[in-house]
């Protein structure tokens, strides 16, 4: 068994600058030169990534106690340490046992109207603009999806004001200040880690109103579970905790939906033999069906798994080792990163023929296993909301094609770009959108 490291790129500013700008170029490029797996140097903690779906398998059947959060000091200040993506171990098994109910079976289906009518509402208010960027729309969406479904908004300015400080908090969060935590630094409440701290304490002050309503009247949203919540010894969670639960959901939830869906018009647009599928199995259902048909359609569930393995909208699952690990012929030593590389995963040609060419068709073909198809990570720390996002977006998707005929206007395909700690279509994919009615 080897004890040393693998080989991978040795400099560890520019790997960190190489991931964070082009992993998408540069991920299979340093796969290609160095084999699978390899070492990358960054400035968060030296990564042992594999794209290898066997010993993804192995990262995901280690027991919860091998690992330890990644990079806590980076994402800490925007997440905060009662994050359920911050604790480990028996506390970590629990926020999460929590943290389910509401974004999954019936309490998930509920929200099916809410999700259905806001989608309506905002495709409705950009029908006939000369242009719309589909990523500020569909963010649009998801926030006030997110405002009314979890944090039990009762009227438009509450859920506005939550949208606005989402928004604020998001345009002031730089991705150096994550990938390159030494610029975490306050200069006389001057420059980019004051703006943030500020737009950061705007939102806390809307989410402890969210909270203190909640304690004054009961909800059954995630809000409101939150604040009713005790532990074993009846104590009741502390409000920065709280905070800090509502503040993972509002980043982890809202934005990664946005980017996939963005993604999924782009790529279904440019491929008209599947939109005209998708288009007929939509309005087969007839002209006012349950919005929860949508989330039933095979047409459609193709097309989404397809977009969410070529563009995943983070390209890694990161785990730091609090005890040795053998990943295939190495045993990476304890404080070192394992990294399941999901991009990696995605274009292996292996198992994807074609791996960067749009085939939806490929899921109807065969089933692939957890460490396979992995856009929501795997293992204990597999991504909370990931029957929320999968719900809400089939919803949307069916609610702008029942009724709306969506053009592109950018002849070019997108590439990926970096927004802070996810990868979005680079320009938001600017779009028309009209009512299918009015061009009949």
């Amino acid at each position: 068994m080897v004890t040393a490291l693998p080989d991978g790129p040795r400099n560890r500013l520019l790997s960190t600058i190489k991931v964070l700008r082009s992993p998408f170029v540069d991920l299979p490029r340093w796969l290609a030169r160095y084999g699978d797996p390899f070492t990358i140097p960054t400035v968060n903690g030296t990564v042992v990534m594999t794209g290898d779906p066997a010993l993804v398998k192995t990262i995901f059947a280690a027991p919860p106690s091998t690992y330890l959060p990644w990079g806590v000091d980076a994402v800490a200040p925007m997440l905060g340490p009662g994050s359920v993506l911050m604790l480990e171990g028996d506390r970590h098994t629990r926020e999460r046992k929590l943290l389910m109910p509401p974004l999954h079976g019936e309490r998930m289906r509920a929200h099916a109207q809410t999700m259905a009518e806001v989608a309506r509402r905002h495709l409705a208010a950009a029908d006939g603009a000369s242009r719309v960027i589909a990523m500020d729309l569909m963010q649009a969406i998801s926030l006030e999806v997110i405002a009314r479904a979890i944090f039990g908004a009762q009227n438009d300015a509450q859920a506005r004001a939550l949208e606005h400080a989402v928004l604020d908090m998001i345009a002031a969060a730089s991705p150096m200040l994550f990938f390159m935590p030494f610029l975490q630094r306050d200069f006389a409440g001057l420059g980019p880690w004051a703006r943030f701290r500020r737009a950061l304490a705007q939102l806390d002050g809307l989410l402890q109103e969210r909270i203190d309503d909640a304690r004054r009247h009961p909800r059954a949203d995630l809000c409101g579970l939150l604040v009713a919540a005790r532990d074993e010894d009846g104590e009741a969670m502390r409000d920065a905790d709280i905070r800090d639960e509502l503040r993972t959901m509002l980043f982890a939830g809202h934005e990664t939906t946005a980017i996939t869906l963005a993604w999924i018009i782009d790529l279904l647009h440019r491929h008209p033999e599947w939109l005209a599928r998708v288009q007929a199995e939509i309005d087969a259902l007839g002209p006012a069906p349950d919005p929860i048909a949508y989330t039933n359609l095979p047409t459609l569930d193709l097309v989404c798994k397809e977009v969410m393995r070529l563009y995943p909208i983070v390209t890694e699952v990161l785990r730091k080792l609090r005890e040795p690990l053998r990943l295939g012929e190495c045993e990476v030593p304890a404080g070192i990163g394992v990294c399941a590389g999901i991009l990696l995963v995605h274009r292996n040609e292996a198992l994807y023929p074609e791996p960067e060419a749009f085939r939806p068709e490929r899921f109807a073909e065969r089933r692939f296993a957890p460490h396979e198809y992995l856009p929501f990570g795997g293992g204990d720390r597999r991504c909370l909301g990931a029957a929320f996002a999968s719900f809400e977006m089939r919803i949307v998707l069916g609610c702008a094609l029942a009724r709306h005929r969506i053009s592109l206007l950018d002849e070019t395909p997108p590439r990926p770009v970096r927004r802070n700690l996810t990868l979005a279509p680079g320009g938001g994919v600017p779009i028309r959108v009209n009512d299918r009615a009015g061009l009949s």
